[in-house]
């Protein structure tokens, strides 16, 4: 299967240089090599998964060209990856036909696309460090151009230009890892790094430092800057000048990146002591700030680009309580929604703009009218059911996929936030007050019993596919375990605290004096807060407006200019 998997990397390459070398004869004809070749290597992708799957068994192989670098690593994790960005590829290349239709550089366009999916084909498939490096930074390159396709727009220059800053800022951490790598370890493959860990876990390097501990660090490093994690996120958001269907790319798998880098040295992590607890609590803060700062965008872009924030920093926290395959599993299925909302977004602005009215119904009257009737329902009652079904539901869940999966830290910390969403759920209901609280609060009940359930039974199957050793499996949660007595505390004491939070709130709310009104003056601070982003791009403004005052001044001091 050799040939297969260079032919999948090779064949959007390919697509690139005879888009580039036949655009001045055949004009916007380009685009249908273009995207032949993207539903070819979508057939390949498949072609290499299902072979990998069901030919040859979930193992995996190490191909190579005999030079040592340049190889290709076939195994689940890389066929999967593959799939998903070879059909996000196709559906942005088949988008992209008529909505580039009119654009002058509609050929430039085109073949950096092909190389930007190459790129990243290449980066998932890596056999050995070196390539994945090549990949890892090409990509960064790449979006830059793609960023900055209209060169015209100052505004699309300046934010091109600080992504590719911010990503090459993650290539060091990376490179510094691949060093330490090679230094302690003597091999730059895959395998060799995976044999050499389990062999050898406790092996140190400069300055006696544990090599697993910090090669792990290193690389969460890299990915939070590829995958937009607090304080490097700002890169994110603020990329929206660029053509729709960039937008789709980037935020359906170029972001993604981080969560794949991470679940490909999983058998690095297992070795390492503190390290995720860096990824969860990172992940954490991303995920909160990210949410609240979209709904302060009245930008529809703008919001997208900080819902995959949050969602991101999710995914980084899932890999930080030790659910690896259920990163992958959330990062797919971000993937291919994000990438659904982004390219329908120009449609949904141009409906609304023809046709705004919306049907009346009890959540109109809630958001635009701001009529909220009383709820026919005791408060008690109601924050009752909030707090307790969708616990039920969550551990009922659980229980029935895998019995033996509440014995770990990070899958209890899962629960929490899904025994939050649902409860946040159930809590709009009673906040727009409807008029049949207990058919509405059922068929919310079942729905999102539905959705658990869904998510825990395909959370499960990516495990056995992913990582079918039961006991790496477990090495991984381990890993990101703390000591038992300190978790069980914290999460009582979590759970205490989040229950007393939904009965202050559903107490005010039925008094009708919202905490809002209440502590008016904390939410306007927070407000400030929010809508100057906790003021983070600024801070950067400010320390590059700093740094280039003072290069003047050595420029001037030195006579350089």
């Amino acid at each position: 299967m050799a040939p297969l998997a260079y032919a999948l990397v090779l064949l959007m390459f390919c697509s690139a240089l005879a888009v580039r070398w036949s655009g001045p004869r055949l004009g916007e004809a380009v685009a249908r090599i273009s995207v032949g070749a993207s539903a070819l290597t979508f057939m390949l992708a498949l072609s290499l998964f299902f072979w990998r799957l069901y030919g040859e068994g979930p193992g995996a192989e190490l191909y190579g060209i005999g030079l040592g670098v340049l190889t290709l690593y076939v195994d689940p994790l890389s066929t999967l990856m593959a799939v998903l960005v070879s059909a996000v590829g196709l559906v942005v290349h088949v988008f992209s036909v008529r909505y580039m239709q009119d654009d002058p550089a509609y050929t430039r366009f085109f073949w950096l696309l092909d190389v930007i999916i190459g790129v990243i084909l290449l980066m998932v498939l890596a056999g050995d460090l070196l390539t994945l490096l090549l990949g890892w930074h090409l990509l960064g390159v790449c979006l830059y151009f793609l960023l900055n396709h209209d060169i015209r727009r100052r505004a699309a220059n300046r934010y091109a230009f600080w992504t590719l800053f911010t990503h090459r800022v993650g290539d060091l951490p990376l490179l510094a890892a691949i060093a330490l790598i090679f230094h302690g370890y003597g091999t730059l493959s895959f395998p060799g790094l995976f044999e050499a860990v389990a062999a050898a876990p406790r092996q140190t390097t400069v300055l006696g430092l544990p090599l697993a501990e910090t090669v792990g660090f290193l690389v969460l490093l890299a990915a939070f800057a590829k995958s937009a994690q607090f304080p490097l996120h700002t890169w994110l958001p603020y990329t929206m000048d660029g053509p729709t269907p960039v937008s789709a790319l980037m935020h359906a798998g170029i972001v993604n990146a981080g969560g794949f880098l991470i679940n490909r040295f999983a058998p690095v992590f297992v070795e390492t002591q503190s390290v995720l607890l860096l990824a969860f609590a990172v992940g954490l803060i991303t995920t909160i700030m990210g949410a609240l700062m979209m709904l302060m965008q009245s930008d529809i872009k703008k919001a997208l680009g900080y819902s995959t924030m949050g969602q991101m920093g999710f995914m980084v926290m899932e890999c930080g309580l030790g659910a690896f395959s259920l990163a992958i599993y959330h990062l797919i299925a971000h993937g291919v929604f994000k990438a659904t909302l982004f390219l329908g977004s120009g449609s949904i602005i141009g409906n609304a703009r023809k046709d705004p009215n919306i049907p009346e119904g009890e959540i109109y009257k809630f958001m635009v009218e701001r009529k909220v009737p009383r709820p026919p329902m005791s408060w008690v009652v109601f924050a009752g059911i909030t707090i307790t079904v969708p616990l039920l539901i969550v551990l009922a869940a659980h229980q029935l996929v895998d019995e033996g999966f509440l014995h770990h830290q990070g899958a209890l910390i899962l629960l929490l936030f899904g025994w939050i969403t649902g409860a946040q759920t159930l809590f709009f209901v009673y906040k727009i007050g409807v008029e049949r609280p207990f058919t509405v609060l059922l068929y919310v009940a079942l729905s999102f019993g539905a959705v658990i359930m869904t998510y825990v039974v395909v959370g499960h199957a990516f495990d056995a596919l992913l990582y079918p050793d039961p006991a790496f499996r477990e090495a991984l949660y381990r890993a990101a375990s703390v000591n038992a007595t300190t978790f069980a505390l914290l999460l009582v004491l979590l759970m205490v605290l989040i229950s007393a939070g939904w009965l202050l709130v559903f107490r005010s709310e039925a008094a009708q004096q919202p905490l809002t009104r209440r502590y008016k003056e904390l939410y306007l601070g927070l407000y400030a807060l929010l809508s100057r982003e906790f003021y983070v791009a600024d801070l950067y403004s400010r320390a590059a407006e700093r740094m280039l005052a003072a290069s003047r001044r050595l420029n001037a001091l030195l006579r350089w200019v």
